[in-house]
């Protein structure tokens, strides 16, 4: 044996007992015994059950636990106490007879588990039709609403109510500005069904409008049978309808809404002509891009020029104020009040995206509309045109006549949303409400104009919930044409008259103010909405109100 052998410790015991190099922390100290395991590393998990605790071992014939069973330390005579309080759960309790906008609206707002139980009336054949072909259906009919104006949490409601007519529990709606899908689950442990649709192309038509909400009204009507393929027959049917209106009418119409807006402004005869002239040429010229492919955005743009140029042309003729009531009655043609309430209405239901998205395009709109009066105003302004901003302070007070002209504004709007002529009478008396509230209480009483208008749009959309639900419709044909006398167009063009002449801060406050404007308009109309809504029995679940939302928590 060797040197270097004989100093090789034999065993364990001997490198821990004499060997002296050994200098780490892990090793064992000398005189301290330790338990040898049996060969495997002890357990030291956090989830290994503590030494002296003894727990109930399952049977060997019991089953793997899964996410039905009970826990093995669960007692059935120990079991805590229920949460169910001693009056039981409240059950939620719909009235039938109210409009399915809100009672679908209702169930939207409450949580899944605390909606009632569908009652199925469609059923055309043995076991229901195809989960697929309703979804398909739904998707389609909300497109139809969505493309043409109508708010998110309605197109939501309307879809909800198609797959309930169908008898198709756990729906879950989304709507955003583009996209709509719907996701249905048949039960909790079987797979969910989800579809989905994309909004390419938008267009103004209440009257299909009106058309989808009658056939939602007949699904979800429990005396009325409608299978599915009538259903889809019917939704062809209105895909296929024609406008009830030609296209020298809408051009015609919007020469009229013009004129009638710069009488408002204290415009006589030779203003409305020319108005209209400027509107109609404007909106020829729009049609042309549109035929082209050319975007909203230059349309607007080429349909602003026609009206700011007749303007200029009365200014350069010294003609006084009547150029800036010309410039003004164009631009009541153009601003986007339908989207402008519409996307307000979203934000203040919830719906923030489609809210977002809608606010934006109000926004590429105006920019479109400043762009093309600024560029007239600014040669204008060049060539010696004396525009006068301090000249919408003079504006004569002619109730009769300006109560006549805000209701032929109504009158033609409507005609521009393609409106059904039986809701035309009714939108204008409602726009001659309005700007009759507006001019008793601004002009007459002297109260702000940001104050008036929230109150004449919040009767506006006061009386268009209680006509819509009087003839189970959508409330967007009696409210949009109403708020057409209502819409910023002086201050729009006063501002941007002022920027022209290079009077930024001015042009900025009076742009202010139409902004502040517009929001009183949506946000008046949508105060309306919701206080009809208050006087409506849809139902209650007990002391918890289903329309109740969380307070930013």
């Amino acid at each position: 044996m060797t040197q270097a052998e004989d100093r090789k410790p034999r065993s364990d015991e001997a490198r821990t007992t004499y060997d002296p190099e050994i200098t780490s922390e892990f090793a064992i100290p000398a005189g301290l015994e330790v338990s040898r395991g049996g060969g495997e590393p002890e357990t030291t998990s956090e989830f290994a059950v503590p030494s002296g605790l003894h727990t109930r071992q399952p049977p060997a014939t019991e089953a793997e636990g899964s996410a039905f069973t009970l826990p093995s330390t669960y007692s059935a005579q120990d079991a805590p106490p229920a949460f169910t309080p001693a009056t039981g759960v409240p059950t939620v309790s719909l009235i039938k007879d109210a409009p399915w906008q809100d009672r679908m609206r209702t169930m939207l707002r409450m949580p899944v588990t605390e909606r009632p139980a569908p009652e199925p009336v469609q059923r055309a054949e043995e076991g229901g039709p195809a989960i697929p072909r309703v979804l398909d259906l739904t998707l389609r009919i909300g497109e139809l609403l969505l493309a043409g104006g109508e708010g998110a949490e309605d197109v939501e409601a309307a879809m909800f109510a198609v797959c309930r007519s169908y008898g198709l529990d756990r729906c879950e709606p989304n709507v955003t500005f583009t996209l709509l899908s719907i996701s249905h689950q048949p039960s909790l442990v079987d797979d969910p069904v989800t579809a989905s649709r994309t909004v390419r192309r938008r267009g103004t038509d209440y009257t299909r409008l009106a058309a989808v909400f009658r056939l939602v009204d007949d699904l979800t009507d429990p005396e009325t049978h409608v299978s599915l393929e009538e259903a889809y027959r019917r939704l062809a049917e209105i895909r296929r309808n024609r406008h009830p209106y030609p296209g020298w009418a809408l051009t015609l119409a919007s020469g009229l809404l013009a004129g009638s807006a710069s009488v408002l402004v204290g415009g006589d005869v030779l203003v409305f002509v020319a108005a209209a002239l400027g509107a109609m040429l404007g909106d020829r010229l729009a049609w042309l891009c549109a035929g082209r492919g050319l975007p909203e955005f230059y349309q607007f743009t080429v349909a602003a020029m026609p009206p700011a140029a007749m303007g200029v042309a009365f200014a350069l003729a010294h003609v006084g104020v009547a150029g800036s009531a010309v410039v003004t009655g164009g631009l009541f043609a153009l601003l986007p009040g339908r989207a402008l309430v519409a996307g307000v209405q979203d934000g203040l239901t919830g719906y923030y995206i489609t809210a977002s998205a809608r606010l934006l395009e109000v926004m590429y709109f105006f920019v479109g509309i400043v762009t093309g009066v600024l560029i007239v105003l600014y040669f204008g302004v060049k060539v010696g045109g004396q525009l006068n901003p301090d000249a919408a302070l003079i504006v004569s007070q002619r109730p009769v006549v300006q109560i006549v002209a805000s209701m032929l504004l109504s009158l033609t709007f409507a005609v521009l949303l393609q409106q059904e002529r039986s809701t035309v009478v009714w939108v204008t008396l409602n726009g001659g409400v309005a700007w009759s509230v507006y001019g008793a209480m601004h002009v007459a009483g002297g109260i702000s104009p940001v104050a008036s208008t929230a109150v004449a749009a919040g009767l506006v959309g006061l009386f268009g919930q209680l006509l819509s639900r009087y003839r189970f419709a959508s409330a967007l044909p009696y409210t949009t044409a109403a708020i057409g006398p209502l819409l910023p167009g002086s201050a729009t063009y006063f501002g941007l008259l002022n920027m022209a002449q290079n009077q930024v801060d001015k042009g900025l406050v009076s742009l202010a103010n139409a902004a502040s404007l517009a929001m009183a308009i949506a946000i008046g109309v949508n105060l309306g909405s919701e206080i009809s809504r208050l006087t409506l029995r849809i139902g209650s679940a007990g002391k918890r109100r289903a329309a109740k939302r969380t307070r930013g928590f």
